[in-house]
């Protein structure tokens, strides 16, 4: 009986500690491709917001990352308590709000800036779907 608990906890920190690389892995990249953008390349990442013009920093980025992988976690912890295929049910509902993401970087200022507000958006989504996916319960 012991050794059915030591595997089930094992098989949880496992889980916790892949889905916590992704979230960090997908702000470390947001926050890289960032630097080769802004910093690097010279690009201005400025949206507007209500007609105010809001410069997007590196600040900005890693919260949006991180906070993006975390409410993804949140919601593919809770599709596990209730679904009996919560992978398949998340991946779908992730894939849909990545695609509305889109929309966000359609404040950019310039095209340079819109193409690299959707690649940070898409290089999130690209981390953070199959690693947190990945670590879903199977049926």
């Amino acid at each position: 009986m012991s050794g059915e608990i030591t595997s089930a906890s094992a098989s949880s920190r496992g889980q916790a500690v892949r889905r916590a690389s992704s979230v960090a892995g997908a702000a470390a990249a947001a926050l890289a491709l960032w630097t080769l953008a802004v910093p690097v390349g010279g690009i201005v990442l400025d949206v507007r917001l209500g007609g105010d013009l809001q410069p997007v920093g590196a600040g900005a980025v890693a919260a949006a990352a991180v906070g993006a992988g975390l409410a993804a976690w949140a919601l593919l912890a809770a599709l596990e308590r209730f679904l009996a295929r919560p992978r398949r049910a998340w991946t779908i509902i992730a894939v849909a709000v990545l695609v509305l993401s889109l929309a966000g970087p359609l404040g950019a200022t310039g095209t340079a800036a819109l193409v690299t507000l959707a690649a940070l958006h898409l290089i999130v989504g690209a981390i953070l779907i199959p690693g947190l996916g990945g670590s879903a319960r199977r049926p």
